[in-house]
């Protein structure tokens, strides 16, 4: 019997399908190249470092076994957890609808697909791991007898174990994944696997999994596009004077210091979300530190130098600018900590040039510093400051490895499911575009910056800290101050952050706004969104504080604004437009040094 011949349409394919495996097969030779390449001049290097994890599971491990009849009720609780499952699997089989044994955690959206649910197999398979992750996460939580530290790495990279196993990232148990498998006779995983093999390339043989469509965002056109100008430039910064929205503006201006560890436009992503564009809307002649990307050549850089050239300068140049005295200033996060460190270095010297400052979700008592302190200590930080000496900086991909961990599901897994398994590209997203634009940190500032607060916890003892040869005291703090922190910050803690209401010696305002680290404090008032919590008391512990807090509904940036009204003079003034006071414009917001990314 004679076999029918292709016809051209199957040729055609069956020619397309190999020209694309051959495609695939060179670049991978080629990133694997690249990658060998690098690893020879690597120092070997790596965020997490594996001999440090291997060391607390090996404690943990011993301290387990140690208590075996521990152990065996553990074991005996999940057996009988998987008779309940079996059971209710059988019930489901003969027509009945038992209650689920477990169920995902509110907010767990890898198994929101109705097939979870209402497939007999794959709502085993969700609540088979779903039982199995929990009592594994529940057992080495229990383990007695490990130091705080230890015990919080291996809680932390055991949800990282068992995210990474979830069954939704698998392509066999991910109802969704094979329907579109099914549906696309495989072309989804090989469009994923293209999309990995950009991503290895784009990573020069690492992975460096893509969030967002990053040609869809330009800077100073659609994100970080308020009008302004460049106003004064140095080696660590330029300050960034914004154009005014209304005919006459607020006597006092206002200084934000944004963190250096991510690009300042998170609060000008776009004009319906831009902190900046509606502090200006509101009558605020507003400035914003533009901190440099910094390279080997600002190794000795040192967090004196921060303060000096960053709000300390920027003092200096608004005073020229607009021939004000006196300033508001606005610290976020790590920006926030040199705010305080500044304010009690400015207290020491009797400089009184700020009138009031406000805290976005920042800490300066590290005593309980979250799930960071999973990479930090005496081990990790020695073979840190080794790595950032011999380039004279860290990169910033280790820094975005690092926070990326702290919420894998949402920002590593739900991306390899969708650029990878189903095969899509994503989607244009001005927060995760400017979550991408890592920086680097100065060696020396880094290292510092890590000892002195995350390791030692030393800003908080009186003269703890020197700076430009002056011991700071945060408790010489008297000028008012308004604390926002988010009640779900992974970085931040906002218990931790809740000490600092008793270690400013002035009139203290907290406030906690509901949501994150950044959607907690990128939140405007149109939306709409979330809620936010005061008190006209501070209480001895946060717990107590918000027991007796009152909830309002929406945005605390009028809040904010308010409270800023009450404290600054009611006189207003003719709009400062930047260029045409004491100092001339430099170039256009957002200026250059922002723009300035890994790669180049």
């Amino acid at each position: 019997m004679t076999e029918r011949p292709e016809t051209t349409d199957q040729a055609t394919e069956a020619d397309q399908w190999a020209q694309a495996m051959a495609d695939i097969a060179e670049r991978s030779q080629r990133i694997v190249n690249t990658f060998i390449e690098r690893q020879a001049h690597s120092d070997g290097f790596s965020i997490p470092d594996p001999g440090v994890v291997s060391k607390a599971f090996i404690d943990m491990s011993t301290r387990l076994m140690a208590d075996p009849a521990k152990l065996a009720e553990a074991q005996a609780r999940l057996w009988q957890d998987y008779i309940g499952l079996w059971q209710a699997t059988a019930e489901r089989m003969m027509g009945k609808e038992p209650e689920p044994v477990v169920v995902p955690e509110k907010g767990d959206r890898r198994f929101k697909d109705e097939a979870w649910d209402e497939g007999l197999v794959f709502d085993f398979v969700k609540q088979s791991y779903l039982l199995t992750s929990q009592w594994i996460q529940s057992t080495v939580r229990d383990v007695e007898g490990l130091d705080r530290r230890t015990a919080r790495k291996v809680d932390f990279y055991t949800r990282q174990f068992i995210n990474a196993l979830a069954p939704s990232n698998f392509v066999a148990t991910n109802p969704k994944v094979l329907r579109k498998t099914l549906d696309s006779k495989g072309e989804n995983l090989v469009k994923g696997l293209d999309n990995m093999l950009g991503d290895l390339e784009k990573g020069k043989g690492q992975l460096r999994i893509s969030m967002t469509d990053a040609d869809a965002f330009v800077l100073g056109e659609n994100v970080a596009a308020s009008p302004g100008k460049v106003v004064y430039q140095n080696d660590l910064m330029q300050l960034v004077q914004y154009a005014p929205g209304t005919d006459t503006v607020c006597q006092r201006p206002l200084l934000v210091v944004p963190p250096w560890i991510n690009k300042f436009y998170v609060l000008d992503l776009q004009p319906r979300n831009s902190f900046i564009k509606w502090a200006v809307d509101q009558g605020h002649t507003v400035f914003v530190i533009s901190w440099v990307n910094p390279d080997e050549t600002h190794a000795h850089k040192t967090f004196d130098d921060y303060m000096l050239e960053g709000p300390l300068a920027a003092l200096d140049a608004i005073e020229k600018a607009t021939g004000e005295a006196k300033t508001n200033i606005v610290g976020y996060c790590i920006g926030g900590t040199l705010t305080a460190c500044t304010l009690a270095y400015m207290a020491a010297k009797g400089d009184e040039r700020i009138a009031t400052a406000t805290f976005l979700t920042t800490m300066v008592d590290f005593e309980d510093a979250g799930e960071l302190e999973v990479f930090i200590d005496e081990e990790q930080l020695d073979l840190l400051e080794d790595h950032m000496n011999s380039l004279g900086y860290l990169e910033g991909s280790q820094m975005a490895t690092v926070f990326n961990m702290m919420r894998d599901n949402d920002l590593i897994w739900s991306f390899v499911v969708n650029n990878y398994l189903m095969g899509r590209d994503p989607l244009p997203f001005d927060l995760l575009y400017w979550n991408s634009d890592s920086t680097r940190m100065p060696a020396m500032m880094h290292g510092f910056y890590l000892r002195n607060m995350y390791l030692e916890n030393k800003v908080v003892e009186p003269g703890g800290v020197t700076l430009d040869g002056v011991p700071i005291d945060l408790r010489k703090i008297t000028v008012p101050v308004y604390i926002i922190s988010t009640r779900e910050d992974h970085i931040a803690p906002w218990k931790s952050t809740y000490a600092a209401t008793h270690l400013y010696s002035g009139p203290v305002k907290f406030v906690l706004a509901a949501s994150g680290h950044i959607a907690g404090v990128v939140n405007p008032p149109v939306a709409n969104k979330y809620c936010h919590w005061t008190n006209a008391r501070n209480a001895k512990s946060p717990d107590t504080w918000l027991k007796g807090a009152k909830q309002h509904e929406g945005s605390w940036w009028p809040d904010w604004d308010a409270w800023l009204g009450r404290r600054g003079p009611k006189k207003q003034v003719a709009a400062r437009v930047p260029g045409t006071g004491g100092l001339k414009a430099i170039e256009d917001a957002p200026g250059s040094y922002v723009k300035v990314r890994l790669s180049e």
